[in-house]
C-alpha cells in the first residue's frame, strides 16, 4: 500500500483518523496507530511483518540491558550485540544476492546466487532502531519500558517504509503525550495534499517520460531483454538521454520528497512533529550543500552515528578524508544492493573531497549561477550513476549523451515529445525550487486584498490538489515509490 493509492486515501487514512479521534486516551491513541500500522505494513509484507517484530523486540530487550548495567563494558558487549543483529539481519536480506552475485562472477561459487525478497522499508526501521539503541547507550535517552511502544514508534506507517529516518529521541515525549491544535491539523491536511499532488501530477509523469526516453526499470530488470534494451539505447537520439535523464532527475526529488511531505503531514494531523527532510536541495550552489538539503534525514544519521564517532574532522585532513571515503561508500550502499550504488557514493565522495580541499573557496567566490550550475551538473551524474544498475546500460547511456552512438541530436520523434512535454517540465522544473514558497511567504507578510486572497487559495489548495490527484490516480497504474527498492 502507497499513501498515493486510492484505498488509502479513502478508506484507510479516513479510518485511521476517525478511530484516533474517538480515542478518549493516550494510550488508546497508540493501540489505534500500532494496529492501523501493523496493519498497513502486513497489507504489502504478510510475512516480513515479523521480521519488523523481531527485530523491535530485540531492541526493546538489548535497550533495557544495555541500560541496566552497571560497567561500561557491559553496556558496551550489549550494544555490539544489538548491533550485530540489527545490521546482521539487514545484511542478510538486502546484501546476500549482492555478496553471493559477485563471489560467483569471481571465483564461480557458489553455483546457485540465492534470491531474497527485500523486506519493504527494512533499511529506514533498521537505523531507527540502530539510533534508539545508541541513544540508550548514550544516556540520551531513556530506554522504552513498554515493547508495545517502541513497536509502534517503528512501525508508524507515516514513516515505516520509505521514511524520513525519525529517530527516537525526536518523538519519545510525543508517544507519551502529545495534542494538536486545529491550526496544526490544518497545516498537516495542507502538508500532506501538497505532497500527495507532487507525487501524482508531477513525480509520476516525469517517472513516465524518463521511462519513454530510457529504459523502465521492468525492462532493465527483465535480463532476457538485455539485447534488445542496449539496441534500443544505441538508437536514441542524442537530447533523448538528456532529456530522460532530467525527467529522471526531477522524478526521484519529487518522488521522495512526496513522500516525506506526506509523511509530515499526517504526523502534524495527529500531533507528531517530524524534522524537515528536504530543503529545496537543486537549489544548491556545491555538493556538500546538496547534501545538507537531500533526504536530511539519512545524511545527519551518518553524521552522528558513523563520521563523527571515527573522528569528523578533529584529526587531520587526511583522516577526514579517511571518513568520508568510509561514509560515502556505505551511503551508497545503504540505497541498494548493487555496485553502481557504491560507485554512486564514491562518485560524491570525490567532489565533496576536493570541495573540502580547494573547491570550497572557489566556489564562494564565483557569481551563484556558476556555482549552482556545478552543483547541478554533478548531481546531473551522480543520477546517471544511480539509475543504471548494469555496466552495459551505463556505458552506452553515457556514450549515447556525447554522440558516441552515431545518432543524430534530435528526430521527429523527440521534437513532438519534447512539444508535448514542455509546458509540463517548466512546472516541474519550478516545482523543485524555492520560487512557489517564497512567493507564498511574501502574500501571507502582505497586506489588504492580497492578504485576504492568500488566505483563501490556502483553504482551497487541499481539496483542489485532492481532486486532480484522485483523478490522475484513477485508471493509471503507473504509480511507484522510488524509494520502496532501498
Amino acid at each position: 500500500m502507497v499513501f498515493s493509492n486510492l484505498f488509502f486515501l479513502f478508506l484507510f487514512l479516513p479510518l485511521n483518523l476517525i478511530f484516533y479521534l474517538f480515542a478518549r486516551s493516550m494510550k488508546a491513541k497508540n493501540v489505534v496507530m500500532l494496529i492501523f500500522s501493523l496493519f498497513f505494513y502486513t497489507w504489502g509484507e504478510p510475512v516480513y511483518v515479523l521480521l519488523l517484530i523481531g527485530m523491535a523486540f530485540s531492541s526493546w530487550i538489548f535497550a533495557r540491558i544495555i541500560e541496566g548495567c552497571r560497567t561500561q563494558g557491559g553496556a558496551r558487549a550489549a550494544l555490539v550485540a544489538a548491533l550485530t543483529v540489527c545490521l546482521g539481519l539487514l545484511a542478510v536480506f538486502k546484501y546476500t544476492g549482492l555478496i553471493a552475485g559477485t563471489l560467483h562472477n569471481l571465483f564461480g561459487v557458489p553455483q546457485i546466487v540465492p534470491q531474497i525478497a527485500l523486506p519493504i522499508g527494512i533499511s529506514f526501521y533498521t537505523f531507527q532502531l540502530i539510533s534508539y539503541i545508541v541513544d540508550v547507550y548514550r544516556r540520551e535517552v531513556e530506554a522504552q519500558k513498554k515493547f508495545w511502544l517502541l513497536l509502534m514508534y517503528v512501525s508508524l506507517f507515516h514513516q515505516c517504509i520509505a521514511g524520513p529516518i525519525v529517530r527516537y529521541q525526536d518523538v519519545n515525549r510525543e508517544i507519551a503525550s502529545r495534542s494538536v491544535t486545529k491550526e496544526e491539523v490544518a497545516q498537516g491536511i495542507s502538508r500532506f495534499s501538497m505532497g500527495l499532488a507532487k507525487k501524482a501530477l508531477l513525480a509520476n509523469t516525469c517517472g513516465s517520460l524518463a521511462d519513454l526516453l530510457l529504459l523502465s526499470d521492468a525492462a532493465m530488470a527483465d535480463a532476457s531483454l538485455l539485447s534488445q534494451n542496449l539496441a534500443a539505447l544505441q538508437s536514441k537520439p542524442v537530447l533523448a538521454l538528456w532529456l530522460g535523464m532530467l525527467a529522471y532527475m526531477l522524478q526521484i526529488y519529487l518522488d521522495f520528497s512526496a513522500y516525506s511531505d506526506m509523511a509530515i503531514g499526517m504526523g502534524m494531523m495527529i500531533g507528531f512533529h517530524y524534522k524537515e527532510n528536504f530543503d529545496y536541495p537543486y537549489a544548491a550552489r556545491s555538493v556538500s550543500e546538496f547534501w545538507r538539503r537531500w533526504h536530511i534525514s539519512l545524511g545527519t544519521f551518518f553524521r552522528d552515528y558513523v563520521y563523527i564517532p571515527l573522528g569528523g574532522n578533529r584529526e587531520g585532513m587526511g583522516r577526514t578524508i579517511i571518513n568520508l571515503f568510509i561514509v560515502w561508500g556505505l551511503t551508497g550502499l545503504w540505497h541498494g544492493a548493487s555496485w553502481n550504488f557504491v560507485l554512486w557514493g564514491l562518485y560524491f565522495f570525490v567532489f565533496l573531497a576536493l570541495e573540502r580541499l580547494f573547491l570550497r573557496r572557489v566556489l564562494e567566490r564565483i557569481p551563484s549561477f556558476f556555482s549552482r550550475i556545478y552543483s547541478l551538473a554533478v548531481v546531473y551524474f551522480g543520477w546517471v550513476l544511480f539509475r543504471f544498475r548494469d555496466p552495459q546500460y551505463l556505458s552506452e547511456v553515457i556514450s549515447g549523451m556525447f554522440g558516441g552512438n552515431d545518432t543524430p541530436l534530435v528526430n521527429f520523434e523527440l521534437n513532438t515529445i519534447f512539444l508535448n512535454y514542455v509546458f509540463f517540465l517548466i512546472v516541474a522544473i519550478i516545482a523543485v525550487t524555492p520560487l512557489m514558497k517564497r512567493l507564498g511567504e511574501a502574500f501571507r507578510h502582505s497586506h489588504g486584498i492580497v492578504s485576504s486572497s492568500y488566505g483563501m487559495v490556502q483553504a482551497l489548495i487541499p481539496p483542489v490538489f485532492l481532486l486532480l490527484s484522485t483523478a490522475a490516480l484513477v485508471g493509471n497504474s503507473y504509480n511507484p515509490f522510488l524509494y520502496f527498492q532501498f
